[in-house]
């Protein structure tokens, strides 16, 4: 997996695949999964009394070719402070991603040290409360929703009528920031094709882009779910094609304008 333009493959990254820091025998499968972008985990995947073997893994491949985006630990806290130290100017890292975000000063802060892009973990109310301010945070490239730490957060239960309104709050706070389409958080079902598809249906229906996975098998199912239908492309190129000079067009029995087009325009893009 080559990065040759971080910010870019952040921004349009559609799958976001954890492996533990402390299992460095995955990281090459990860990236071998053709993952968008793996994110390395010294969080919560990963037992207090493994931390330290995390972060040296980590560091060690990261320094010899390995690229990836890592979770690091609170940085209020000694573990994530410390994982900012050792993590400062490896070469191979390119994004934080700030578990528990819920200071806008706090992810401009962790941006400017690392040096690299944040992704925002939105897992609690706060967090939530504070969206807009956190992904207008200088350095914040994109936002996520860690669901399962806000619902135990908020005391309520993970399904998708209850965080509707949550998640559609990080989608027009991606949308007021110029950031792209936010992150949904992991389905843990493995064996459960059909809850995988119905997430992400979901997730795409109110304006997600992309997904936090948990296993490489997820990864093509993520990527067909988030690439427009045949369909779709075929109903955007006739848009585009329709348009010629100031003229107003017709696609279909409806009128295109701005909007329409701007939309074709970004299912052909989403089509690759």
């Amino acid at each position: 997996m080559t990065y040759k333009d971080p910010e870019h493959v952040i921004q349009t990254a559609r799958s976001l695949l954890f492996v533990p820091g402390d299992n460095p025998a995955r990281f090459d499968k990860a990236v071998d999964s053709g993952a968008d972008l793996v994110v390395i985990d010294f969080e919560d995947a990963v037992a207090g009394d493994r931390k330290d073997s995390a972060r040296a893994s980590a560091v060690e491949w990261l320094s010899r070719g390995g690229r990836a985006c890592v979770r690091v630990n609170d940085p209020s806290g000694p573990l994530g402070a410390t994982d900012l130290d050792a993590l400062a100017g490896v070469p191979g890292l390119i994004a934080l991603m700030l578990p528990k975000a819920d200071s806008p000063d706090t992810a401009a802060a962790v941006a400017e040290r690392a040096g690299v892009p944040v992704i925002a973990l939105i897992e609690s109310a706060t967090g939530m409360v504070r969206v807009h301010d956190i992904a207008a945070a200088p350095g914040v490239a994109r936002l996520a929703f860690g669901h399962l730490d806000y619902s135990l957060d908020l005391g309520a239960e993970p399904g998708w009528d209850v965080l509707l309104n949550a998640r559609s709050s990080l989608v027009l706070a991606s949308r007021a920031a110029a950031l792209p389409g936010p992150v949904d958080g992991v389905t843990t079902a493995l064996d459960d094709a059909a809850a995988l598809d119905g997430d992400l249906r979901r997730a795409k229906e109110i304006g997600f882009t992309a997904k936090l996975l948990v296993h490489p098998r997820q990864v093509p199912v993520t990527h067909a779910a988030f690439r427009p239908d045949e369909e779709a492309v075929r109903w955007a190129h006739r848009v585009v094609e329709s348009v010629t000079g100031t003229h107003a067009a017709r696609v279909d029995g409806q009128m295109v304008d701005a909007p329409v087009l701007a939309r074709a325009r970004a299912i052909l893009r989403n089509a690759g």
